[in-house]
C-alpha cells in the first residue's frame, strides 16, 4: 500500500473554510425561507410584500411547506446517486474535488435565486418559480455537500484527527450560520433604500459571495490526492446502498440523526419567531441570541475534544440530547410568567450553548467511527455513500420539521402555534437521545483500533 502523510493542520483549515462557506448558504434558506415566504402579521406591517400563497391549501399543509418538502425529499434521493459517482469517479485531482470545484459557484447562485425569482405580480406563478429554484438549490447543495463530507473520514485517518476535524468544521459550521443570522440586521440598514424585500435580496447576494470565496478555497487548496486514499469504488449505487444501511450501527445513528435534525430544525426555523413573537424583539435580535449561544458553545469546544478522547463520544451525544430537550422546553414558555424577554433569551442561549457544542462536534467523528470500521470490515472504501445517508436522514429530519413548523404554527395560529412547535421539537430530541443509546461504540472502535495504529505509524 502507498504511504500516505496524515493531513497537516492547514489541510484542516482549508477544509474548514469550505463548511464555513457551504453553512452561510445552508443557513439562509433553513433559517430565512420560511421567515420571508410566510411573513408574520407584524412583518406585512412593516412592509414586507406576500410572494406566494399563504395559509393551509391541503391537508394541513402549506404552499411553503409542500415546496420546502419536495425539496428536501428531492436533497436526499440525490444524494445517493452523487455519492455513488463520487466514490467511483477516476480523476487525477481525486474523488471528491472535483466535483466541490464545479459546484460552488453554482451553489451560491442558486440561493439568491431562491429569493430573487419568485418576485412577480403572480401568487401562483412565484409559487411554481420558488418550486424550481428550490430543486436546482438542493441538487448544487448535494453536488458540493456529499463530497465534501465524504473527505472527513479520508482526512481523519486517526481518532485524534476524527475529532480535530469534526471540532474545526464545527466551529466554522456554527460560525456560518450565525452570519446567516446577519441576513436581517443587514437588510434592516438598507431597507430605507431598497425596500424590504430587496434589502433581504441584496443581503443574501452579499454573504452568497462571500461562501462561494470559502468553498473554492478549500475546492483549490486541498491536497486531495496527497492525504486521502482516491481507489475508486466498483461497488454499483444500489448495492453500496444497501450495504451501508445494512450496518448495524449506523442504523441506529441514523434513526437516532433523524429525529435529532426534526428537533433541530423546528428550532432553528422558528428561532426568528421566537425572539419577535414570543419574547417581543425587533427581527435582528435574532442574530444576537444566536451569536451568543455560537460564542458561549465556543467555551466548551477544547473541554468537549478532551473529553471524548478520555471517554469516548456515546456518553457525550447521548447526554446532549437529553440536555437540549430543557433548552427546547423552555423556549416553549418564553416570555411567559412576568419574566423580562431579556431574561428569556440569555436563558436559552446559555442552556442550549452547551449541547451545540458536543452535537456539532461528536455526530460527525461518530460517523467517521462507523464509515471506517465499515471499510476494514468490507475492504471497500464507501464513506461517501454513509456520508450521503447521513444526509439523506438529515434531509428527512428537516423535510419533516419544515413540514410540521409551517402546519402547526398555521393551524394553531399566533403565539401558541410557536410554543407547540417548540414543544414537538423537545419530543423529538427526548426520542433521538434514547435511540442512541443503543449505540455499540467500543464494538466499532475496536475494529478501527489496528489499522489506525498502522495509520499513525504511516504517517510518521
Amino acid at each position: 500500500m502507498e504511504s500516505r502523510p496524515l493531513a497537516d493542520g492547514k489541510t484542516i483549515r482549508l477544509f474548514a473554510i469550505g463548511q464555513l462557506g457551504w453553512a452561510i448558504l445552508s443557513g439562509i434558506i433553513s433559517n430565512w425561507l420560511v421567515y420571508y415566504y410566510m411573513p408574520s402579521d407584524t412583518l406585512v406591517a412593516e412592509g414586507m410584500p406576500i410572494f406566494i400563497t399563504q395559509g393551509i391549501v391541503c391537508a394541513g399543509l402549506t404552499v411553503i411547506g409542500i415546496i420546502t418538502g419536495c425539496g428536501r425529499l428531492l436533497d436526499g434521493f440525490i444524494d445517493p446517486f452523487i455519492a455513488s459517482k463520487s466514490d467511483s469517479l477516476a480523476n487525477p485531482h481525486g474523488r471528491r474535488i472535483p466535483f466541490m470545484r464545479r459546484a460552488a459557484i453554482p451553489f451560491a447562485a442558486m440561493t439568491v435565486l431562491v429569493f430573487v425569482l419568485p418576485g412577480t405580480s403572480s401568487a401562483v406563478a412565484n409559487n411554481v418559480l420558488l418550486f424550481c429554484c428550490l430543486m436546482l438549490f438542493y441538487i448544487t447543495l448535494s453536488l458540493y455537500c456529499t463530497p465534501f463530507n465524504a473527505l472527513i473520514p479520508e482526512l481523519g485517518r486517526t481518532q485524534e484527527l476524527r475529532i480535530n476535524i469534526s471540532t474545526y468544521i464545527s466551529v466554522t459550521y456554527f460560525v456560518g450560520t450565525a452570519m446567516a443570522y446577519l441576513v436581517t440586521m443587514i437588510s434592516g440598514f438598507l431597507e430605507p433604500a431598497l425596500g424590504p424585500a430587496n434589502a433581504f435580496r441584496a443581503t443574501v447576494a452579499v454573504l452568497a459571495v462571500v461562501a462561494a470565496i470559502c468553498m473554492l478555497v478549500a475546492a483549490f487548496g486541498i491536497d486531495e490526492v496527497k492525504y486521502a486514499d482516491t481507489q475508486p469504488s466498483s461497488t454499483p449505487m444500489g448495492q453500496s446502498v444497501v450495504k451501508t444501511f445494512k450496518n448495524r450501527e449506523f442504523q441506529i445513528f441514523e434513526g437516532s440523526d433523524v429525529l435529532y435534525w426534526v428537533s433541530i430544525t423546528m428550532f432553528q426555523t422558528g428561532l426568528p419567531y421566537y425572539v419577535t413573537e414570543l419574547m417581543g424583539f425587533d427581527d435582528s435580535w435574532t442574530f444576537i441570541f444566536f451569536a451568543a449561544m455560537t460564542a458561549i458553545s465556543l467555551l466548551f469546544y477544547a473541554p468537549v475534544n478532551i473529553l471524548a478522547k478520555k471517554m469516548g463520544k456515546k456518553k457525550l451525544v447521548a447526554f446532549a440530547f437529553f440536555f437540549f430537550c430543557l433548552a427546547f422546553a423552555v423556549t416553549s414558555v418564553c416570555g411567559q410568567f412576568g419574566i423580562p424577554s431579556l431574561v428569556w433569551g440569555i436563558l436559552v442561549a446559555v442552556l442550549a450553548a452547551v449541547p451545540m457544542a458536543m452535537l456539532g462536534i461528536l455526530p460527525q467523528a461518530v460517523l467517521a467511527d462507523i464509515a471506517e470500521a465499515d471499510a476494514i470490515a468490507s475492504g471497500e472504501n464507501r464513506e461517501g455513500m454513509f456520508y450521503a445517508a447521513r444526509t439523506f436522514s438529515m434531509t428527512l429530519g428537516q423535510t419533516l420539521a419544515m413540514v410540521l413548523f409551517t402546519s402547526l404554527s398555521t393551524a394553531a395560529g399566533g403565539q401558541m402555534g410557536y410554543r407547540l412547535t417548540a414543544i414537538v421539537a423537545t419530543i423529538f430530541c427526548f426520542v433521538a437521545g434514547l435511540v442512541f443509546t443503543r449505540y455499540h461504540e467500543a464494538k466499532v472502535l475496536r475494529t478501527i483500533g489496528a489499522t489506525e495504529s498502522a495509520s499513525v505509524e504511516e504517517g510518521r
